[in-house]
C-alpha cells in the first residue's frame, strides 16, 4: 500500500508524480471516494503529468474518455460509471477490451462494475481530510 497526501490544487502535481513513481507496470486503476473527493481532479492531475495536453473532463455522460500522451505517445483511458444502471452498459461499449489492452485505465465509481473489473486492478481510496487536504491510498 502506498498512502499521498493532496496537500491542496498547488501541490496536486506533485502528488501525482508521486502516484505515478509508484505504479510499475499495473495499468487498471479503480479510484473510490465519495463525491466531491477528488478523483476526477487527481486523474485530470495525472494524464497531465503522462503528457495528455487535450483538455481533460470527467466523462460522466459519455462513460469513457480517451487521450493520448504527446510524449510517450500511449493512450491513456478515463472511465466514469456513475450514470452505468446496469452491468450490461459497460459490457456493451467493450470495458475488457480497454482493461486488457495494456493502455492505462483510470476508473470512477468502479464499484458499479465490480464483477468486470480485472484481478489485478489497484484499488485508490481517496478522501477527503478535516484539515482540508485529500488521501489517497493505493493497494
Amino acid at each position: 500500500m502506498h498512502a499521498i497526501t493532496i496537500h491542496n490544487l498547488q501541490t496536486i502535481h506533485e502528488a501525482a508524480k508521486d502516484f505515478l513513481a509508484h505504479i510499475g507496470d499495473r495499468t487498471v486503476f479503480a479510484f473510490h471516494g465519495q463525491m466531491g473527493a477528488g478523483k476526477t481532479t487527481f486523474i485530470k492531475a495525472i494524464c497531465k503529468e503522462l503528457g495528455v495536453e487535450d483538455v481533460i473532463n470527467s466523462p460522466t455522460f459519455a462513460i469513457i474518455n480517451e487521450y493520448r500522451s504527446t510524449t510517450t505517445r500511449e493512450l491513456v483511458y478515463h472511465f466514469d460509471f456513475y450514470r452505468i444502471n446496469r452491468l450490461s452498459e459497460a459490457e456493451d461499449i467493450g470495458t475488457s477490451d480497454y482493461f486488457y489492452s495494456g493502455a492505462l485505465c483510470f476508473i470512477e465509481w468502479p464499484e458499479k462494475i465490480a464483477a468486470l473489473l480485472p484481478g489485478n486492478v489497484v484499488q485508490v481510496n481517496i478522501q477527503e481530510n478535516p484539515d482540508g487536504t485529500r488521501s489517497a491510498e493505493m493497494k
